[in-house]
């Protein structure tokens, strides 16, 4: 039975009266997102119609998930809010917090011994307030989700950005910022821009090498890394209900890298498959009977681009393998040919060091049974793999039902490593190096989300290439960049060549998922009497002091960083070994910015201190600013932010004393948390105007008293010759989150309301 069927059936008793009012309201028929989106309103019944992109909308979500690494600051915060329980179904996952090393079992009792307190301190708060615990080694906060959580029809948040894989169930999941989250969970509506809609139409079939990830990955390079933002991606045809739901999952999973605010498929017969499998039959029987509600109107699939803003068609019979990177999710390239050639013009190593599969994108069943088909065959045909061989199961169901099935027998036999069920390599959480920043040259393929830079092993050295699992066990036997499992052939131990054939695998497992201990805790009825410590000498645990409000008046502001290029979360941020500090605000911001890079000087970490002249560490030069009283200022370029759901990335220049961040363009997840922040996120009016800022500037807030709704800024700019440049700066503020920026933060405003 599910978990909160309750919970799922009043949200499918409300559905028919809510839709059927919402069509009439916008006049016509209705997409599937926008048939979730109306029926979540936090006011109920839908009154008017919304503008995409334009109006803010207050919702009702269902349920909030939330990782270790994530859970931690989201949690802290929660404790301010005063409030004895989460409003709504609410869990936390341990998966973050584990390092890929040795191997699973070794590995999981590090993380265990290594991170106990975060561990315990997650899994008494979760227990206070009424939140379901995930241990360590449960599982991927998003399989684990899909597997327990997601129905057809439901909105989620969740404190990371690849929340989204819940799409494959049919849901809106969104990822957020903890504040969001927070939000949420203390009983309050959750805000967000109505999205613009993204029709993708899906004809053909996938067959032979080609798979689900191949569809996200022509997606992002028809898209690039920014073309999904401020909108919802519906996937929709005969493509689409022929492709597994875990398939599903995985395309809405890699929506995060397009900046999508999130990515669905209607209700099918491939959903309600896996619904039983995983032994939600009560969902299933649920959900069909108000089948109609749970996908769009027929009239929207028939006619798309009278529904969707945009509407991009794919032809699956006609797709075939690819290898997206490296160092960015969406520059995609065929397997073989077109590899060989940009390989060589582009100077990548063709020699691949390492085969990874897993993470939240690719680590269902499915995945590693077709997965595993590549690495029999090469076990019969007399076949080695070239590069080492690493795996990461999705949950503890999946890994125990694959054990038993001998999938995993197999990857052992060829030396694969089998890795705790976690992010493990996914998110920087792999010992591959001692020494990273001096590793060499070199190219590894895996079947994550994400390859930018020092990602995965810390070596900004690694050129991490994107591909389906099943293409990612292909070229870690071949262990060549350039092997093209189509027509190339491989040399035998007997000295024969000899081909790879197509991949076969299962959709279910034949046998039905098994497991004998999930790793979940439920949290008892009353925790009143449960104590929550955190101890002041820690080093991992922090409790939280208010922000103070930056005021009406801000001026004589110093430039900190003017960052050159692509700045993610991970570069504001950076995750891996500084993840153990996800708990404590002072310590992490350490590593505040430390990966961006100084347009001036095109170091990273390494900026002028005006009140010195001399040059230093990003936080050191920060720390003595805010010693001195003096604000600062982070200009950016374009989709500065993009990535991970992190709050740290405006946590930390928050809690240093940044007072604004002036960008060309933002992430829409980082944008939301630097406002929640109560920060100034603000963008150039005039993107040349990102030209005019000079290493020794300050900067005067002119007209910070009349801030309102849609009213530009003005700054006044004053270089170190005495000049002075005036620059209009735009903002998304509307009047509830100019309040969180007058109270100091969003936390503050909740505070405040439930004294």
């Amino acid at each position: 039975m599910a978990f909160d069927i309750e919970m799922i059936k009043k949200v499918y008793s409300q559905v028919q009266e809510r839709v059927d009012d919402a069509r009439k309201v916008v006049g016509k028929p209705l997409t599937l997102s926008e048939k979730i989106l109306y029926s979540h309103l936090w006011d109920g019944a839908p009154n008017k119609a919304f503008v995409r992109g334009k109006d803010y909308v207050d919702f009702a979500p269902d349920r909030i998930a939330c990782q270790d690494a994530t859970a931690q600051m989201a949690l802290l915060q929660f404790m301010q809010a005063g409030k004895s329980k989460v409003a709504v179904p609410t869990t936390v996952h341990c998966d973050h917090l584990i390092q890929a090393k040795q191997g699973a079992a070794k590995d999981l009792k590090r993380a265990n011994e290594v991170s106990s307190e975060v561990f315990d301190f997650l899994a008494s708060v979760s227990n206070k307030y009424g939140i379901g615990f995930w241990e360590p080694g449960a599982g991927i906060i998003h399989q684990v989700v899909l597997e327990n959580y997601a129905f057809p029809g439901g909105m989620m948040i969740g404190t990371d950005s690849h929340t989204v894989n819940a799409g494959g169930l049919g849901m809106v999941a969104i990822g957020v910022g903890g504040a969001d989250a927070v939000d949420v969970m203390a009983g309050m509506a959750w805000e967000l821009k109505f999205p613009k809609l993204i029709g993708v139409r899906l004809t053909g079939k996938l067959s032979g090498w080609t798979a689900p990830k191949d569809v996200i990955l022509k997606v992002a390079e028809i898209l690039t890394v920014k073309g999904g933002t401020g909108a919802i991606v519906e996937y929709f045809g005969p493509g689409a209900t022929a492709m597994s739901c875990t398939g599903k999952g995985t395309i809405c999973n890699m929506g995060a890298e397009i900046g999508a605010t999130t990515s669905t498929f209607g209700y099918d017969e491939a959903m309600e498959r896996y619904l039983r499998a995983t032994d939600r039959e009560d969902v299933a029987d649920a959900a069909n009977k108000v089948r109609d509600y749970l996908t769009a109107d027929p009239e929207v699939y028939a006619n798309p681009e009278k529904y969707f803003d945009q509407v991009i068609d794919i032809n699956l019979s006609e797709l075939g393998p690819l290898l997206n990177g490296p160092f960015t999710p969406d520059l995609s390239t065929t397997v073989g040919k077109e590899m060989t050639e940009k390989a060589k013009a582009n100077e990548w190593p063709i020699k691949v060091e390492w085969g990874l599969i897993g993470s939240c994108t690719n680590s269902s069943y499915e995945d590693l049974s077709r997965a595993s088909s590549i690495a029999q065959q090469a076990l019969d045909k007399g076949l080695k793999t070239k590069a080492e061989f690493g795996i990461n199961p999705g949950s503890e169901q999946v890994r125990y039902t694959a054990e038993r099935d001998g999938i995993l027998e197999v990857f052992e036999k060829l030396d694969a490593k089998i890795f705790t069920n976690a992010c493990g390599p996914c998110i920087g959480q792999w010992a591959r190096y001692s020494d990273p920043k001096n590793a060499p040259k070199n190219s590894i393929v895996h079947s994550f989300n994400r390859n930018f830079a020092k990602r995965a092993d810390g070596n900004p050295n690694t050129h991490a290439f994107v591909a389906s699992p099943e293409i990612t066990a292909a070229i870690a036997i071949a262990g060549r960049l350039d092997f093209n499992p189509l027509k190339d052939t491989l040399i035998n131990d007997n000295g024969e060549e000899v081909m790879l054939d197509e991949p076969t695998g299962w959709e279910l497992p034949p046998r039905g998922f098994e497991v004998k201990d999930n790793g979940y805790v439920d949290p008892v009825k009353d925790g009143s009497s449960v104590q929550v410590t955190v101890s002041p000498t820690s080093e991992r645990l922090q409790l939280l002091t208010p922000f103070v409000p930056l005021g009406r008046n801000i001026k004589g502001a110093k430039l900190l960083i003017k960052a050159f290029g692509k700045c993610t979360t991970d570069h504001i941020s950076m995750a891996g070994p500084w993840l153990r500090f996800r708990g404590h605000l002072d310590n992490i911001a350490n590593n505040t910015l430390i990966g961006a890079i100084n347009a001036f000087n095109k170091q990273t970490n390494f900026v002028k201190n005006q009140l010195t002249g001399e040059y230093g560490g990003v936080p050191d030069v920060q720390r003595a600013y805010k010693a001195a009283g003096i604000k600062t200022v982070v200009v950016g370029d374009h989709n500065y932010g993009e990535g991970s759901s992190r709050e740290h990335a405006a946590m930390q220049p928050r809690h240093l004393g940044v007072a604004a961040v002036i960008v060309k363009s933002f992430a829409r997840i980082h944008e939301t948390n630097l406002k929640k922040q109560g920060m100034l996120g603000l963008t150039f009016a005039n993107e040349a105007d990102y030209d005019l800022i000079q290493e020794d500037d300050t900067f005067n807030f002119i007209d910070l008293n009349e801030f309102a709704p849609g009213k530009q800024l003005t700054i006044e700019v004053v270089h170190s010759d005495g000049s002075k440049d005036i620059v209009k700066v735009n903002h998304t503020y509307n009047q509830s989150q100019i309040e969180w920026y007058m109270e100091g933060s969003a936390l503050n405003l909740i505070k405040k309301q439930n004294v």
